[in-house]
């Protein structure tokens, strides 16, 4: 589950640092009916803010009353979902940076000392994360072992461990 908004990776133009930090504001602009929209991020170097552009040249009647409401407070779990859409992240150029931005929620570990484990992954939040590195985490492995268990067989599951996963998957754990 995410822990805060990821860094948003695009060149800051000016100090040409890579990294943007969203704080959740935005930035309503209307132009008689027309309405533009942008995300604003911070440089994590200079400061500098950019405007990610969420909406353009929208007719204010299209957008619900709703959407407009949580634009015009701020609301950070709009701006969490904006960021994780691909029509903005493709409109504006930009890559999310989840690192140190999510953690694992094992529900306990009582789980760890049975001989099988069946285990479902379930992701609050669309997080490009390695199914090795979670289940490293999530059963208290390194991630070299994890590969030397997925060698032997011993740790399967019906989607490829090694490559980044965001959708559900479950594996089974033998020991």
């Amino acid at each position: 589950m995410p822990t805060c908004l990821p860094l948003v990776l695009r060149r800051c133009h000016t100090c040409a640092s890579q990294r943007f930090r969203a704080n959740g504001k935005f930035r309503v602009n209307a132009n008689h009916k027309l309405l533009d929209v942008w995300l604003l991020v911070l440089c994590t170097a200079c400061g500098a803010t950019t405007k990610l552009t969420v909406l353009e040249r929208m007719n204010v009647r299209s957008v619900r009353p709703e959407l407009l409401d949580r634009l015009h407070d701020n609301d950070p779990g709009l701006a969490a979902e904006l960021l994780q859409d691909p029509v903005v992240q493709r409109r504006n150029r930009i890559a999310l940076d989840w690192d140190n931005a999510w953690r694992l929620d094992t529900g306990g570990s009582d789980h760890l000392d049975r001989e099988v484990i069946d285990v479902s992954v379930r992701f609050t939040a669309r997080i490009p994360v390695r199914p090795v590195r979670l289940i490293a985490e999530g059963c208290g492995l390194s991630r070299a072992e994890v590969g030397r268990l997925i060698a032997e067989g011993k740790l399967v599951s019906a989607v490829r461990l090694n490559s980044k996963l965001s959708d559900d998957f479950t594996f089974t754990l033998k020991r």
